[in-house]
Formats: structure tokens, C-alpha cells, sequence
């Protein structure tokens, strides 16, 4: 049995509140990593940019 059906049928034994519950921890962990993965990209992007962010032709937007 693979791991997905081992948590069906114990999620088949909850009460309906519960199994919400272990719905909505599902989510959080999916949103979880696809946060890492986009702090990952977003930071990957940032060092990829510094020297078009950082120059001193637009340090004048510093200021705002």
C-alpha cells in the first residue's frame, strides 16, 4: 500500500472536522514548499540583478 492510501483510509476513520483539518495541513504543506521554491527563484534572480540594481545612475531612487 502506498503511503497516499495508508493516509485515506485513516482519514476515512475521522470525523469530518478532523479530516478538514488534515486537509487544510495538506495545503499549508504544498504552499510550504512552493514558498521555498520561490524564495529559491526570487534569490537566484537577486544575484543575477545586482549589478543592474545596484549602480549608481539609479541610486537616486534610493531616496524615495
Amino acid at each position: 500500500m502506498t503511503v497516499a492510501e495508508l493516509a485515506y483510509e485513516q482519514i476515512k476513520t475521522l470525523p469530518e472536522i478532523e479530516a478538514r483539518e488534515v486537509l487544510d495541513f495538506i495545503g499549508y504543506l504544498k504552499e510550504k514548499s512552493e514558498r521555498v521554491e520561490w524564495e529559491d527563484l526570487m534569490g537566484a534572480q537577486a544575484a543575477s540583478l545586482a549589478a543592474v540594481w545596484d549602480n549608481p545612475d539609479d541610486e537616486v531612487w534610493n531616496d524615495l
